[in-house]
């Protein structure tokens, strides 16, 4: 039969995106999460991750949002370190690969300094799929050993993937309540389907940083409710 693995994105963005992702995983279906190690939330889902240890955690690459993990990439941050990468890949044809490849590791490295194993990496906005990346992304899930956030069909050489079908449907502004009772019909099979979420609590920092706010105390709520699946 399939396996189900609900991520929830975006963990340690926040104190209530963290909260939000723990209630989803300890009363809800939520059982895996990726972590942004540069967000202010970050030592905060270190402390929860440790006291939820059978959930699994990977790590959110980060490239689009908050501060730079490492002060070796002046190409891609602000006069205040902070990210000036537009989540647009037509913006960043000429984005500085090295540059980013630097920043990544250096965000695996803080990840692993927390004392956490890794399940897997993805990335915020997706930008690990960006064309532009690919070699960077399977440098370094090689080097790790870690799969990786499926956006390709079929097989790709050189990378793992973290699961047989990625679905990124369960987002927006008009979720079903019914939406995991109908996704279970779908699949049958050996296979292991992600489905990415983003439940949290509302709190300043989402309402200040995220477009993407209202919509996920809603998936939350959906998220408790389901039956485990």
């Amino acid at each position: 039969m399939p396996h189900f693995i609900i991520n929830a994105d975006d963990f340690g963005y926040s104190r209530g995106v963290n909260y939000g992702i723990i209630d989803a995983h300890t009363d809800g279906i939520v059982n895996s999460a990726t972590m942004m190690v540069n967000m202010p939330g970050a030592q905060h889902a270190v402390s929860l991750a440790k006291e939820h240890p059978e959930l699994q955690v990977g790590i959110h690459l980060t490239l689009t949002c908050g501060r730079a993990a490492s002060d070796q990439v002046p190409s891609l941050i602000d006069d205040n370190g902070y990210f000036n990468i537009k989540n647009d890949p037509n913006q960043n044809q000429n984005i500085n690969a090295a540059e980013v490849e630097i920043e990544w590791e250096t965000q695996i490295q803080r990840f692993l300094s927390f004392g956490l194993a890794p399940s897997h990496l993805d990335s915020h906005h997706h930008v690990h799929s960006w064309p532009v990346l690919e070699q960077v992304i399977m440098n370094l899930a090689n080097k790790y050993d870690l799969p990786v956030r499926r956006f390709w069909e079929g097989e790709k050489e050189g990378l793992q993937a973290f699961s047989d079908v990625f679905v990124h449907t369960f987002y927006g502004d008009d979720l079903s309540p019914d939406y995991f009772t109908e996704l279970k019909k779908s699949y049958q099979g050996d296979i292991r389907v992600e489905i990415m979420c983003h439940p949290a609590y509302i709190d300043e920092a989402l309402l200040k940083g995220s477009s993407y706010c209202l919509q996920r105390s809603n998936e939350l709520s959906i998220l408790m409710a389901a039956r485990r699946i």
